[in-house]
């Protein structure tokens, strides 16, 4: 099958409008690449560190919620000053079971 001239004008026309959108779609994928290339090395310079101490901070003031601020930190003298003889009577034969 031979094609007449005008066919092939047209043909070739096509080819070339489609060889443009290709090489269109090429270079808007090269640029995305680029511009995610961009975003992956920010991510890992500016915004993990700031992430890191973010939950750095947060694992902190979790710590902190943690202490007990009631807690008598001195059970003997705590024994000693608000139960006085009774405490020492009980237990003074406590490490006879050792």
């Amino acid at each position: 099958m031979r094609m007449t001239p005008e066919q092939k004008a047209a043909r070739l026309e096509l080819i070339k409008k489609v060889a443009a959108k290709v090489e269109a779609r090429k270079s808007f994928k090269a640029k995305q690449a680029a511009n995610a290339a961009k975003v992956r090395r920010w991510t890992d310079t500016v915004e993990a560190p700031k992430r890191r101490k973010a939950d750095a901070d947060f694992d902190r003031m979790i710590e902190k919620l943690d202490e007990n601020h009631n807690a008598w930190t001195d059970a003997p003298q705590y024994a000693k000053q608000y139960y006085g003889d009774v405490a020492f009577e009980t237990t003074r034969y406590d490490n006879d079971w050792n």
